[in-house]
């Protein structure tokens, strides 16, 4: 098999959770635009059905439903569309996430538990729901979206403690989820991208913006196509013999 054959997702099935728009929906135009169908998922459904049509112009088919990860039944509604769309899932990529910025002592247990919910919740829910089916068909790729944010601790002005203790939790249930999983030849791995603006980060990032420069190697934040090769790569057959890994995408920050 060459390196092309290696990359290749064509006729796989690739569900995308957060995959409407951000980072979601970058990684989910990396995977269509090597042969993948995708069903790109969300609390709006609308955005989704927006993007999918937009991506189905790659050639691939795209299939948009609403999902909610912090609720098990609305996650089993996602993957029994799938199942009936398509009739395999072959890529998972959790990217749905939430953050919540408050000092530790003044932050309220809801918004504590929303974004535990979402960011760690949602990834389990998603990989107990879809994993049925991966282990049964004896193969699958699991992507989870983590965060340096979770490798380390942030200084004091930066107040957002459950979004580092979620995607901390992230890493840890990726490399468990791999150990256990190996078994079905299914592979768990992470991202964890640094700083790229999006919707959640363009204000922290536009009101620090010399700070975290200053503190990235390859002097730029993550642009619109630094994580469809890292989530091309960890799809593909490429990666058959990494699971258990975080690949840091963030321009040298944490080295």
């Amino acid at each position: 098999m060459n390196v092309k054959q290696l990359f290749d997702l064509t006729g796989r099935v690739a569900v995308v959770t957060g995959g409407s728009i951000g980072l979601g929906r970058q990684m989910a135009e990396g995977l269509a635009e090597m042969g993948a169908n995708l069903v790109l998922c969300a609390r709006k459904k609308d955005r989704c059905e927006h993007a999918a049509n937009e991506l189905q112009a790659l050639g691939v088919k795209a299939l948009a439903v609403g999902c909610d990860v912090k609720n098990p039944s609305s996650v089993q509604e996602m993957v029994d569309a799938t199942i009936s769309e398509f009739g395999r899932i072959d890529i998972l990529i959790n990217n749905a996430g939430t953050s919540w910025g408050a000092p530790i002592e003044e932050m309220r247990l809801e918004h504590w538990n929303k974004v535990m919910e979402t960011n760690l919740t949602g990834t389990f829910l998603c990989c107990q729901a879809v994993g049925k089916f991966m282990t049964a068909q004896g193969r699958g790729s699991i992507i989870n979206i983590a965060s340096t944010a979770g490798l380390r601790g942030a200084p004091p002005e930066f107040q957002a403690i459950g979004y580092h203790a979620s995607k901390g939790g992230v890493i840890a249930f990726t490399k468990d989820l791999a150990r256990k999983w190996a078994i079905h030849n299914v592979r768990v791995n992470a991202i964890a991208p640094g700083w790229f603006p999006t919707r959640m980060s363009e204000l922290v990032i536009e009101r620090n913006k010399e700070n975290f420069l200053k503190g990235i190697p390859l002097g730029r934040f993550g642009g619109e196509h630094d994580l469809k090769g890292a989530a091309v790569f960890l799809a593909s057959d490429a990666a058959a013999f990494i699971t258990g890994d975080v690949l840091v995408v963030d321009g040298g920050q944490t080295a």
